[in-house]
């Protein structure tokens, strides 16, 4: 029998800053962007009770709570803090997962032949917060799905176990929003036909949750009858994303150059948000028909934005491109990775915020290639991977153009 802990940082953002000044406590606060247009990336559990929640207009969160406190935070800090917890979660438990900047999985499958799963679980979170200071909760049963529902029942700051065989009745009188992958357009679904309780879902026969939602709609029954065999997969944290681009004939075409790295950086970019990490470096690379080989690198604050990085990129190139010979190869690389993109950028403008997501599901539903800058259309082999889920690089190094 499986054994699969969840566990998830309680308002990490929120509890980080509370570490650095005890001020904040039992105070709402807010985080995100600052300004009316800017919108809430996290905020405390007494925000919470004003009715805020993550991803509102930061506008219509000071109008329901006036008194609170508003920060812009730092991806920086906050990935520190998270890489803290990873390192005590990598060494003590075999098999582990980080799903994003606050939440893990880890497999404990066998481990109760020596030391009881629940009792390892609990003080494996004991020491998560005496060593860093941050609240945090964990679910415990059986498969990755109903340990994390049980982890969002723990909450705040708390624990639950699932006994095996006691999935059903534990999931029964929960709202189906509980269930992952059920967003609020599938909650809207599920409540027009009158389904509320996952209850209800258990009771139906599968082929009427096919027949209405589809292909989903067997996930979902089969996440609400407590079944989910998906595997933990082991976290290998990447560092870097970089490609590079081999010319068949040398060129001084600075045109040319500049396109097909407005092009490269502008899908690595895209990369980095559906990989959901931000950057902290980046690196241009210039490689001229004699072989000498040039690269030139700058820090930047963590980010995953086109408008941030695109403008840098081009830089980093004219200061690189002063030899007038001609060139062999160019390259981008982004290093100094970290999880959480999603979440950080948040603190950015609700409407450049629309604008990338709404650009990455037309790219998610129609290749890479479909949303493009005028500029980076000279590029002809950008090809489809995610550099995150153990493809190749979407830029395969070397490829020609």
């Amino acid at each position: 029998m499986k054994s699969i802990i969840h566990m998830d940082l309680d308002t990490f953002f929120v509890s980080c800053e509370r570490l650095m000044d005890s001020k904040l406590n039992n105070k709402p606060v807010l985080i995100g962007g600052t300004s009316d247009r800017g919108v809430v990336a996290a905020c405390s559990y007494e925000a919470r009770r004003f009715g805020i929640h993550s991803a509102m207009p930061m506008r219509m969160a000071k109008q329901l709570c006036p008194e609170a406190i508003i920060l812009r935070g730092n991806a920086g800090i906050y990935s520190k803090f998270s890489d803290s917890v990873t390192d005590i979660i990598k060494e003590e438990v075999p098999i582990y997962e980080k799903t994003s900047i606050d939440e893990f999985y880890a497999d404990l499958t066998g481990m109760d032949r020596f030391f009881g799963t629940y009792k390892f679980s609990t003080e494996l979170r004991d020491k998560i917060i005496k060593e860093t200071g941050l609240p945090i909760s964990f679910g415990l049963s059986i498969n990755k799905t109903v340990s994390k529902i049980a982890t969002g029942e723990a909450k705040p700051n708390n624990k639950i176990q699932v006994v095996s065989g006691t999935e059903i009745p534990f999931l029964a009188p929960l709202s189906v929003k509980k269930i992952p992958m059920v967003g609020d357009k599938t909650y809207r679904q599920l409540c027009n036909l009158g389904v509320k309780r996952i209850r209800t879902i258990q009771e139906m026969p599968i082929e009427v949750m096919d027949r209405t939602f589809g292909k989903n709609g067997r996930v979902i029954w089969k996440k609400a009858n407590g079944i989910d065999n998906s595997p933990v997969v082991q976290y290998q944290e990447r560092k870097s994303i970089s490609t590079e681009r081999t010319f068949d004939k040398d060129t001084i075409d600075t045109n040319k150059l500049k396109g097909i790295l407005t092009a490269m950086a502008e899908n690595l970019v895209f990369q980095l948000r559906r990989g959901n990490k931000v950057t902290a470096c980046v690196t241009v690379k210039i490689r001229y028909s004699d072989f000498q080989t040039y690269t030139l690198q700058k820090r930047i604050p963590y980010s995953a934005s086109d408008h941030v990085i695109l403008p840098i990129v081009e830089d980093l190139f004219k200061q690189l491109y002063n030899r007038r010979m001609l060139v062999r190869l160019i390259g981008v690389r982004y290093s100094h990775l970290v999880e959480g993109g999603h979440q950080i950028s948040l603190f950015e403008d609700d409407k450049v915020i629309n604008l990338y997501q709404a650009m990455d599901q037309i790219r998610d539903k129609y290749g890479d290639r479909a949303v493009m800058r005028a500029s980076g259309m000279g590029a002809k082999t950008i090809s489809r991977f995610n550099p995150f889920n153990g493809e190749p690089p979407p830029l395969l190094p070397n490829r020609r153009a």
